[in-house]
């Protein structure tokens, strides 16, 4: 009779760990920044200055690498064909959440006014959501500010 209570002891208490050791975790993307992703852009007197949506993919590198990228208002300060390249340091713990700095640069494409214009960002990533500042410099008319943004993956 001890041999079957030790055993049934034995199995409950495996099983419990088994649970508590597992984690059903539905978006595999919480430890990192991939997705796709919505930005908008207020100017220094919290006024909408612009937006646009991104597919972002960390790299093994900590490097991010956006595809897919539009802008959703019409500033004329990027034409199709911009770039971007990011970086993502993760901090905080791995158990559904993320924590940590991120910078993203959008480069104008080389050809036209246009390319000569840069959007750099800085934040914080928290979970599903990145904040920070934004500068944008350029030669164009209208191509230059600053403010804070928020990015909400899709």
């Amino acid at each position: 009779m001890k041999q079957l209570a030790a055993t049934l002891l034995f199995a409950i208490l495996t099983l419990g760990l088994i649970a508590c050791g597992s984690t059903s975790n539905k978006n595999n993307n919480n430890a990192n920044v991939n997705g796709n992703w919505t930005a908008s852009l207020t100017d220094s007197n919290n006024n909408p200055a612009f937006g646009f949506t991104t597919t972002l993919t960390t790299n093994s590198d900590n490097s991010v690498t956006g595809t897919n990228l539009r802008i959703t208002t019409d500033d004329g300060c990027f034409s199709q064909g911009a770039t971007e390249t990011g970086s993502f340091s993760l901090t905080g713990n791995f158990n559904g959440n993320v924590n940590g700095g991120f910078g993203l640069q959008i480069q104008g494409a080389a050809t036209g006014a246009s390319g000569n214009n840069t959007l750099n960002m800085q934040g914080q990533v928290k979970n599903s959501t990145i904040t920070g500042t934004w500068t944008l410099t350029g030669l164009q008319s209208g191509c230059t500010g600053s403010g804070t943004f928020t990015m909400n993956r899709q």
